[in-house]
């Protein structure tokens, strides 16, 4: 397992990442930042330009701080704990998520994921 930083604002987050070719593609791109829009009160996400290699599976228990790939171009980061039935391919967690509802606000933000 590997681990990035997410930087939201001036906080910090620790993420461990599967060792999966979905996250090999993802840490290939890194440093990025990106603008992650709002969706349904629980999730932040960004749609790529490419495609990524996935694995999805149902989400069943979201946990706040997964970090996931929705198809195959859009990264979602999760703020809030609830079950779905929407298929995920895992790609890691933050390990403290403590604070990360509130440094991601309600609306748009700009995320930096980065080698640690």
């Amino acid at each position: 397992m590997r681990t990035i930083t997410i930087r939201v604002g001036n906080k910090n987050f620790r993420a461990t990442l599967y060792d999966n070719d979905s996250t090999r593609a993802l840490t290939a791109k890194l440093p990025l930042t990106l603008n992650m829009d709002e969706l349904n009160g629980n999730e932040k996400f960004y749609f790529f330009p490419e495609k990524f290699p996935t694995n999805s599976e149902q989400g069943g228990s979201i946990k706040t701080g997964d970090l996931m790939l929705y198809g195959s171009d859009c990264l979602v980061l999760f703020y809030k704990n609830f079950s779905t039935s929407y298929s995920y391919t895992r790609l890691g967690y933050v390990e403290d998520a403590n604070g990360l509802a509130a440094a991601l606000g309600s609306g748009s933000v700009q995320v930096t994921f980065s080698a640690p």
